[in-house]
Parts: structure tokens; C-alpha cells; sequence
């Protein structure tokens, strides 16, 4: 008998050697199904929705609103704050679909610089006023807010320039409001970068919509890949998940599991894309550039002014009009083209490498985050010849990257942060959450910890960048108790260049509102912050996601300053 199953033999191995290699065939076109078939299943749902001009059918089924570790009391009380802070006016309901004609148009549009009680001339130290009325398409007066607007006060012969702080009134009217720094001319810029009606889409979209940017990972194990969707919110209702969220922080990631492959073979992380057809054709029109989007509002009288210097403060007294000053979130200003901060603090210039070198002399610098600063150790590489970047084989884009400069005793590093990060393909075993890379570092006075966290976060509901900012803000504390000399200087949101598609998912309005939470959550904690929002509105150049060489120059000339501020001169 045994003699007779070993002339089979043969047979049975080479049918098994077949199935084997029918299975690896198979299996390895599985790698990009998952991924197209999710991809498809929202595409399809957006092309239905674009086709209806009634409100989008999608419901939030998602793990987005009740993910990770429930809050503690104190962090909800935190998290409501927050959010009343970036409430934004809505639209009133009308009584019919709102069309394009009655929506904000900055060409109807118009504001007046406001007198001085008395009429009298400005000084500086003053405080000016510009009145924003915004009107319709019709030409009509708009009688409620929620529009979204940019103001500057700028001096292009000066090389000087300020923010304005706009104040919403809610009935169609804004004031835009501006600290006078400088002697001489001084015009004023009133942009709209969204109309009230384009901010309820984009707020629509922000709550509802987290999907939009979907991101995907390899599992492979030997010759077997299998590729799936991943997001920090996913419908439950496709297919099992494989479950990866941090044992330490409890921030949450999922990824739908593969059909044959186990979670734990998950090999890197990266970008999907990004869905399209997520407006009607109605809303498309409120996304227009040169329209509504990011258009300037022209002056119905002069624009400019003639600043006096100062007065003293004898003529102040003495002055019969004494103008009541709004407390102004300004942190600084152009002048001669370098910023100058308005907190007391001397930014230096680092014009030479040399200068550069001796202030990063014996240290360690960190950098975590998005690429708005891997940008700044870019150009602190190219900036400083002695900083020699170490090949680590990494995509240039993605990092980890670090540098060194052996004979002055400098390292630099950069670190991207954990998801959600729209990356190209970032391996498993590199996604770290800055949190955790915190709590790994000794710190001390020759350690400087450089934080920039906020782009990727704009497609999610506000409540996960706080929750995220939480656990990076508890272990800053962590650091600082256990070695309070470690420098920690925060890199906050800027403007960007904006179309109907980038709109959708990185609009500046997005932008703002995220750089506000993060302002107000780091508030009161010993960190420094370069305002990279101020320092991009106020410049003359093109808004960019990655600003421009001369305005990444005043960041770390900021940067540098905090690291070797000037030292002050002793009195004899």
C-alpha cells in the first residue's frame, strides 16, 4: 500500500505546487483592490450627493466623535471652551436655496477709514478703524456676518507692514482694526478670502465629512501584499478593522483589515488621496478665485493715511480727544523688511552663517511635526554649510532626517508626527506620536524641542486636533518638570495659496481656527512662539503653504533669537 501512495506522490506535490502559486498570483492583485473598491463606494456617494441640491444624504457613522480615551471632567470643561471660542455666526435660514447673487461679493463690497474724534491728525500709538460693509452680488447690504476676512496695514516704501484685527458686528458690518507703529504713509488692505455662506460649506464639510482625505497601508507578509483604507475615523459598517490606536496616549487609527493578511503585518502608511464631488454645483460657485475667494474689498474714499510721530506725554494729556483703545492680539510688525516683536523681546538678525553656528553651538535640536518645519531644517542646512546631513535613507520628504556638525558640537533633528500625516509612504515603524517622542527625550539647557502641528488636521472635527494638542501639551509639562532649562518654541499655522480644491481641505479658515485653539491650549505654559500667522499675513509676498525664502528667514532669525537672545548691555 505504502508503495503505492509513493507513486502518487509526484502527482499530489505538483497539484499542491500549482494551488500555491494560483494562490500568489491572486492574492498579490488583492494589494490595490481594497483601497479602490472603499475609494469607489465615496466616490459614488459624492457624485449622488453633487447631483441633488439638497443637503448631502451622508450621515457622521463614523468612530470620529467618540474615539480614543473618554475626557476627564476638566478636559470637557476645556474642550467646550474651546470650542464656544472659534464659534463662528452661521447664515440665517431662508426661505428658499440661497443663490450665488445673494451671497458676499467683495467687488459690491466697500470699506472707509474712520476719522479721528476731532478730526485731528494720526500719531503714533494710535489705534485706526476701518468700517467693512459687505454687500450681495445685487448690490444689496448684507445684514448679517459670518463673512471671513483678512486685514493689513502696510508701507511698501517703509518696508512696514502690520496685521489688523477684524471684528465681526454681525449685521453685514466689520471693523478692521490697527496699532499705528511707524512714521509716515500707511495703507490699508481689507481682503475676503470666504463669504459666510462658503464657511458654512467648509464647516459642513469639517463635521461631516472627515473622510475626504483617506489615507492607505501595505500589509505584506513574504510575497503576500495586501493594500486597505486607513483614517482616524472609518464607517463600521464595510468590514472588521484592525485596531492600531497608541497604547500610550490612546490616540486612535484604524485601517479595515485584509482579507487574508493579519493586522500585525501592516509594513508603512501613506496618503490615499483625496475625494472629489463633495459640493453640489451651487456650492462650487461660492470657491471662486478672483470672485469670492481671496479678493481684495476696495476703499469707497482714500485708503491711505500719514502717520506723526509720537506724542509726548504732555500733549497727551493735554489732548481733549482721548480715543478708547481695543486690546490688540498684535505680536509684531514690519519695518525696513525685518520683523520686529511687540512683546519687549529683540529679534536679532543672522545674517552670516557664522552667527548661526555660534548660537546652535553645543546643541540639540528637535524638530517635530508637519512640513511647514521640515522646512526650517531645510533651510537651516542650506543656510549653515558646517550642518552636514547624515544619510539615514529616508525619503527626503518624510524623514526622519537629521544633521551634524561635528566640530561645534550641533545636531539638528526632524521627525515627522504621527497620523494623521498626508505623507508619501511613511513606514510603520516610523510613525511616532510626538507625545511619546517627548517623554523619550532628557531635555536640559542645550536641548531646544521645535513643535509645528496643525495642517493635517484640517479635514477633522476640531475636538480631535484638541485632543492631540492635550497629550502633547501634558508631556511638555513632563519635560519641563524634569529638566526646566529645555527650550520649547511653537511654529503656529499660516496662510496659504487657495483654489476651490485646496479650499475644501486646507483652507485658511480651517487654518485659523486650529491656530486659535492652539494658542489659547499652550497659553500660560513656558513655550515660545514664532506667529508665523501674522508674519505671512503681514508680508507683501504671496500666501504659500511653504512661505517663501525671505519670510522663512525672519521664522528663524525668531527662532535663533530665542535660542541666543541678545544679551543686555551692563550699566557702569
Amino acid at each position: 500500500m505504502c508503495h503505492n501512495l509513493s507513486k502518487y506522490t509526484p502527482i499530489f506535490l505538483f497539484l499542491t505546487l500549482s494551488g500555491i502559486i494560483f494562490l500568489l498570483r491572486n492574492i498579490h492583485t488583492v494589494e490595490n483592490w481594497n483601497c479602490q473598491a472603499i475609494s469607489s463606494f465615496y466616490q459614488l456617494q459624492s457624485r449622488i450627493h453633487s447631483s441633488l441640491s439638497v443637503s448631502p444624504f451622508y450621515h457622521n457613522h463614523t468612530y470620529c466623535t467618540h474615539v480614543g480615551q473618554k475626557p476627564s471632567p476638566e478636559d470637557e470643561l476645556e474642550e467646550r471652551y474651546l470650542l464656544e471660542l472659534i464659534s463662528w455666526p452661521s447664515p440665517p435660514p431662508h426661505s428658499g436655496p440661497t443663490t450665488l447673487r445673494q451671497t458676499s461679493d467683495p467687488v459690491h463690497s466697500l470699506f472707509a477709514i474712520l476719522p479721528t474724534k476731532e478730526g485731528r491728525e494720526w500719531h503714533v500709538g494710535d489705534q485706526l478703524e476701518a468700517l467693512i460693509q459687505m454687500h450681495d452680488f445685487q448690490g444689496r447690504p448684507k445684514r448679517y456676518g459670518g463673512d471671513f476676512l483678512l486685514a493689513r496695514l502696510h508701507s511698501p516704501e517703509l518696508g512696514a507692514a502690520v496685521v489688523g484685527q477684524v471684528v465681526d458686528h454681525k449685521n453685514g458690518f466689520y471693523s478692521a482694526l490697527f496699532p499705528l507703529l511707524w512714521v509716515g504713509s500707511a495703507q490699508v488692505e481689507v481682503m475676503l478670502v470666504h463669504s459666510s455662506e462658503a464657511v458654512a460649506v467648509l464647516r459642513r464639510l469639517r463635521e461631516e465629512r472627515a473622510d475626504r482625505v483617506f489615507f492607505k497601508s501595505v500589509f505584506r507578509l513574504g510575497l503576500l501584499s495586501e493594500t486597505t483604507v486607513c483614517n482616524l475615523c472609518l464607517p463600521t459598517n464595510h468590514q472588521p478593522l484592525c485596531n492600531y490606536t497608541d497604547l500610550h496616549t490612546g490616540e486612535p487609527w484604524y485601517c479595515y483589515k485584509p482579507k487574508v493578511l493579519s493586522c500585525d503585518t501592516r509594513i508603512n502608511h501613506a496618503k490615499g488621496g483625496y475625494l472629489k464631488n463633495l459640493i453640489t454645483n451651487k456650492e462650487a460657485l461660492l470657491f471662486k478665485s478672483g470672485v469670492n475667494l481671496k479678493v481684495y474689498i476696495h476703499a469707497s474714499g482714500p485708503d491711505k493715511i500719514n502717520v506723526l510721530p509720537q506724542k509726548d506725554k504732555v500733549e497727551e494729556e493735554n489732548s481733549t480727544a482721548k480715543p478708547e483703545h481695543i486690546q490688540l492680539e498684535t505680536s509684531g510688525y514690519y519695518y525696513m523688511d525685518s520683523w520686529r516683536p511687540l512683546d519687549g523681546f529683540t529679534m536679532r538678525q543672522f545674517n552670516k552663517s557664522s552667527a548661526a553656528v555660534q548660537c546652535l553651538k553645543n546643541k540639540v535640536i528637535n524638530m517635530y511635526g508637519d512640513s511647514t518645519v521640515r522646512q526650517w531644517f531645510e533651510y537651516l542646512i542650506g543656510f549653515v554649510p558646517e550642518l552636514k546631513e547624515f544619510n539615514l535613507y529616508n525619503p527626503k520628504k518624510v524623514g526622519p532626517l537629521m544633521a551634524v556638525d561635528s566640530t561645534h558640537n550641533i545636531l539638528l533633528k526632524y521627525r515627522c508626527h504621527g497620523p494623521p500625516i498626508r505623507f508619501s509612504t511613511v513606514m510603520s515603524s516610523e510613525l511616532r506620536y510626538v507625545s511619546n517622542e517627548l517623554d523619550g527625550l532628557s531635555g536640559g539647557p542645550n536641548v531646544v524641542v521645535v513643535l509645528s502641528i496643525w495642517s493635517h488636521f484640517s479635514t477633522f472635527p476640531v475636538d480631535i486636533y484638541i485632543r492631540r494638542l492635550r497629550h502633547i501639551r501634558q508631556a511638555l509639562v513632563r519635560l519641563i518638570d524634569r529638566a526646566p532649562g529645555t527650550l520649547i518654541v511653537i511654529r503656529s499655522a499660516n496662510l496659504q495659496a487657495l483654489d476651490q480644491e485646496v479650499s475644501l481641505y486646507n483652507s485658511d479658515w480651517y487654518s485659523q481656527q486650529l491656530d486659535q485653539v492652539l494658542r489659547t491650549m499652550f497659553k500660560g505654559l513656558n513655550v515660545l512662539v514664532v506667529d508665523a500667522w501674522q508674519m505671512t499675513l503681514a508680508h507683501h509676498l504671496p500666501h504659500a503653504l511653504h512661505p517663501p525664502p525671505p519670510i522663512v528667514k525672519q521664522m528663524i532669525d525668531m527662532l535663533l533669537s530665542y535660542i541666543c537672545p541678545e544679551r543686555k548691555k551692563s550699566q557702569k
